[in-house]
């Protein structure tokens, strides 16, 4: 047998071996490239990190700036202002100063806002003349509730007896038991109203008197003419015993 027999290859072993040698030169580029793809996302990654840790170290070193100009400036607005508290403050620990600053704080945030003195105890204010300036100095009522105060006596047209004030929106027992002995009323404030004069609209506004009543009383006024007094209103349904006494000191009948 002849050296060549052994390298002698058929048509069909021959194409074979063709395609056999393109597939492993196909493998070894795709190797090749991929190879290289996972050098160049692991540089990306390097870089990436590298960036982050410049960023990261940036930032702080911005703080820690801001940091040392804000204690520069501070240090500064005391020395200048307050040589002779800074030098008293040299000795002092970290917690006395940071105490200190604390409380410098709060008392300047607590100037800002003006403070109400209260009334000291046996105080007694007149419910019909004290504004709301006033009537924040009794021990108990603040901004909101004063107000409320004022305007249901300005829809009365002022106070007949302090027990009224239990009637203003928001008022309960215990605050009303608690600010009743503060008060006295002077009737001689209180605002009539006259029922000849007034329309049916004037009338509603009042806190004691609603639709149903200012129509009656309206419709009354037309068919009688002038009212006299409370005896004409007393004839009529929509008012009881209990309206006289609340609407009495109300009601003008000149």
């Amino acid at each position: 047998m002849s050296w060549r027999d052994f390298f002698y290859f058929s048509k069909g072993e021959r194409s074979a071996l063709i395609v056999l040698l393109c597939l492993i030169t196909v493998a070894a580029i795709l190797l090749i490239i991929n190879n290289q793809k996972k050098a160049d996302l692991a540089q990306v990654a390097v870089v990436k990190q590298d960036t982050i840790r410049n960023v990261a170290m940036s930032e702080n070193k911005i703080t820690e700036n801001k940091e040392v100009i804000k204690r520069e400036t501070y240090a500064n607005y005391e020395k200048k202002d307050k040589p002779d508290v800074i030098e008293n403050q040299k000795d002092e620990s970290a917690t006395e100063r940071a105490e200190r600053i604390i409380t410098t704080s709060r008392n300047a945030s607590r100037s800002s806002y003006p403070r109400t003195d209260k009334f000291e105890e046996g105080t007694v204010v007149e419910l019909n003349t004290a504004d709301t300036t006033i009537l924040k100095k009794v021990p108990g009522i603040g901004s909101a509730f004063a107000a409320r105060i004022v305007k249901f006596r300005d829809l009365l047209g002022g106070f007949y007896s302090v027990n009224q004030l239990a009637e203003v929106y928001g008022m309960d027992e215990e605050r009303f038991n608690a600010l009743k002995p503060w008060f006295t009323v002077d009737m001689e404030h209180v605002k009539k109203l006259n029922v000849n004069e007034l329309t049916l609209d004037e009338l509603n506004k009042h806190p004691y008197i609603d639709y149903r009543q200012a129509k009656a009383i309206t419709q009354l006024h037309k068919q009688k003419g002038k009212l006299t007094g409370w005896d004409n209103l007393k004839l009529l349904d929509e008012f009881s015993d209990i309206d006289e006494i609340r609407l009495l000191p109300y009601l003008s009948f000149e």
